[in-house]
């Protein structure tokens, strides 16, 4: 899917006017709620012009780093880093939003602030590195889904000025694996399968391929989609692309009320259910 938002840029520095702190980010959050007769809707919070980030701390050797940023009517999102030898790395992520907010909240049961906490999916990133992620990425908890894309962050930045080395985040990395011819064993179970990006998109068919997808939990499938995919994209002419079941990989989760399934293919489309 494509999700308009507003770009969040933050700056943070320390007692001496110099940069401790910096990122950029797009960001929208997908929530359920229940109303007074006591059903459910999904709504969607969007982060607008409007956006602060006063609660925001430097950290130090031994303090965590802050990125924390409010918006709208009385909502907020942060995530705290900890520095340790020569790497650093997400903590948690608290997002808060506020259900007394009727424009996005209509007819809500439960008034007033709502707190969400999840652990940050980011692994180690050396010192000195700035963390990109251009990729599309989805956090589910409590009936809120945080999605993420074209991020650029550092915290404990040296020396006030903000590195030009990038690490980038796993998605971003395309993932090869040997050509597979096809048979009937590895066309069933092509969501397993990654072949490299071709260097021109083939001509796609009128019907796009079936394919099955699937998810597990533990050794049991929690998840199952077969279907064919075709994506009509309109910009100055309309484009049509084919999902191919032989390149593309399922991932995603299976929770106790909601489930996720990525479509990612080589050539970096991602689709999420």
């Amino acid at each position: 899917g494509f999700f308009p938002s507003c770009a969040v840029e933050v700056e943070v520095k320390d007692a001496s006017n110099a940069t401790c702190l910096y990122a950029k980010w797009m960001m929208k959050f997908l929530i359920k709620y229940e109303t007074n007769s006591s059903d459910y809707k999904n709504t969607t919070l969007d982060l607008l012009s409007d956006v602060t980030h006063n609660g925001s701390v430097c950290g130090n050797d031994t303090q965590a780093a802050l990125l924390a940023v409010e918006f709208g009517e009385g909502h907020s999102w942060s995530v705290n880093f900890t520095k340790n030898n020569d790497t650093y790395q997400g903590g948690f992520i608290t997002f808060t939003y506020n259900t007394n907010d009727a424009a996005v909240f209509p007819d809500a049961k439960r008034k007033g602030p709502v707190t969400v906490v999840v652990k940050d999916t980011m692994g180690p990133v050396q010192l000195n590195d700035v963390f990109v992620c251009h990729s599309t990425e989805f956090l589910e908890a409590e009936n809120v889904t945080q999605i993420f894309w074209n991020l650029t962050m550092q915290p404990f930045v040296q020396n006030g000025t903000i590195s030009k080395k990038e690490s980038r985040c796993r998605a971003d990395t395309p993932t090869s694996a040997p050509t597979v011819l096809p048979t009937a064993a590895n066309v069933t179970t092509a969501s397993t399968t990654l072949s490299p990006a071709p260097t021109t998109a083939p001509k796609p068919v009128e019907n796009p391929d079936t394919g099955n997808y699937f998810l597990k939990n533990g050794n049991e499938t929690c998840l199952l989609a077969t279907v064919g995919l075709q994506l009509n994209i309109s910009q100055d002419k309309p484009h049509l692309i084919n999902v191919n079941p032989k390149t593309t990989h399922a991932d995603g989760a299976c929770g106790n009320t909601t489930a996720t399934l990525k479509l990612n293919d080589g050539n970096s489309t991602l689709i999420a259910f």
